[in-house]
């Protein structure tokens, strides 16, 4: 993409949201589903440790790290729910690509859009193995900043048309709807979460407040419905009734972080679970029944985010939606740094 590997690219928020609507909200979705999947089919060959956590009473900034040997990717998350009272968002990010050969970083570039649409593309992706089949109908509990990018990654990927909407703030009900207006959506917009659940065959729970919460308790969730449990994503903080997630068919994404993080914290540890790259790679089972109730229990993993950088870089060739950084010293001799910086002072001095 650029010849200097000295000159890193970096995709700047507005670049980001240039590239995604140059591509199509829908198309990028399902393309990036693609990535993920393929990822997901060599799982095995990642390095995987779950996110490292700063956790304070206002929220947490973790790091989100792996690796596939040839590639490196991180990415830096935060998430603090009560932001949106200073008129900040809830979760920012920005990611790095790297590679292991040199430790060259080869891309740099926001993550709160990038995050948002991986978020749903994993959701997307793990609901064609788990979701009931002719599943048309989704709720969606907390109308959020994911909210408009959970409805359009299951439209693209499982033809989803039917929305029921809830939050507990009646004016995000209404910002989704009307962000989803033109898309092709049947919209219903629900005063309570019994009634946004009513007919759904998927249900989307996407809710922000770091705490124990009952979004949905044991009766709202009936037979042969797909849970995409999304906002349960850091420790003290679940959204299903501990008796819906045991009636439940558990799928994770890497056990060892979801124990700590989903909705599974409420659960004993020799309770039966199942890892969602098992299903993808065709080793295991997703849905087996259409009376089974299935639940992905999401906290996002790295892999997922590797993936998507893997994406952008691919995605970005020929566009120009990036910024040439200045990152990496450059000397002329690789072991003369000073040299570099005496130089440049000497280059100061004459310009001066």
């Amino acid at each position: 993409m650029i010849p200097n590997l000295n000159i890193v690219p970096f995709v700047s928020v507005d670049n980001m949201m240039k590239l995604v609507m140059r591509t199509g909200i829908e198309r990028f979705l399902t393309e990036l589903v693609a990535y993920i999947e393929e990822d997901f089919r060599r799982w095995e060959l990642f390095d995987k440790t779950p996110r490292i956590g700063a956790h304070s009473e206002a929220g947490v900034i973790e790091l989100m790290p792996t690796s596939d040997g040839t590639l490196y990717g991180f990415k830096y998350v935060n998430g603090h729910p009560y932001n949106t009272r200073t008129g900040r968002q809830t979760v920012t990010a920005f990611g790095v690509l790297a590679d292991t050969a040199s430790g060259y970083p080869t891309l740099i570039t926001e993550m709160t859009i990038l995050t948002a649409l991986r978020t749903a593309a994993t959701s997307a992706m793990a609901a064609k193995y788990l979701a009931p089949k002719g599943a048309d109908t989704m709720a969606i509990i907390g109308n959020g900043a994911q909210s408009e990018f959970q409805a359009l990654a299951f439209k693209a990927v499982l033809g989803i048309d039917k929305l029921r909407l809830y939050d507990l703030d009646p004016n995000a009900t209404t910002k989704c709807a009307r962000n989803l207006a033109g898309y092709g959506f049947e919209i219903t917009e629900c005063a309570t979460p019994e009634e946004a659940v009513s007919g759904a065959h998927i249900i989307t729970t996407v809710t922000a407040d770091k705490k124990n919460a009952t979004i949905l308790t044991d009766n709202m969730v009936g037979a042969g419905v797909h849970i995409n449990a999304v906002g349960g994503d850091c420790p003290g903080k679940t959204e299903l009734h501990k008796d819906v997630v045991l009636r439940s068919e558990i799928f994770v994404e890497y056990p060892p972080q979801t124990w700590i993080e989903g909705e599974i914290q409420q659960l004993d540890r020799d309770h039966p679970i199942n890892e969602l790259w098992k299903v993808v790679s065709g080793q295991a089972e997703g849905r087996r029944d259409a009376r089974q109730i299935t639940l992905f229990d999401s906290v996002g993993f790295a892999i997922e985010d590797f993936s998507a950088l893997r994406y952008l870089r691919d995605r970005l060739a020929g566009t120009g939606l990036f910024e040439e950084l200045d990152l990496l010293a450059d000397p002329d001799e690789p072991r003369d740094l000073f040299g570099m910086l005496l130089r440049s002072t000497k280059q100061d001095a004459k310009v001066a």
